[in-house]
């Protein structure tokens, strides 16, 4: 699991926006990025070649 304080300072790189996390993903809260970020052994992995794209 992600710590909160983590979460908090932890931003999309690819567009700098605020980011959540939903089933074991890392979510970009920007509606025009929407990248998803896996995590993998409870560390996110936030390079953009790893994400998954929303479409």
């Amino acid at each position: 699991m992600i710590d909160q304080k983590l979460l908090e300072i932890l931003a999309c790189p690819a567009c700098k926006s605020k980011v959540s996390i939903k089933n074991e993903q890392i979510l970009c809260m920007n509606s025009n990025c929407g990248l998803k970020f896996p995590i993998r052994d409870g560390i996110p992995v936030m390079l953009i070649e790893e994400a998954e794209k929303p479409f």
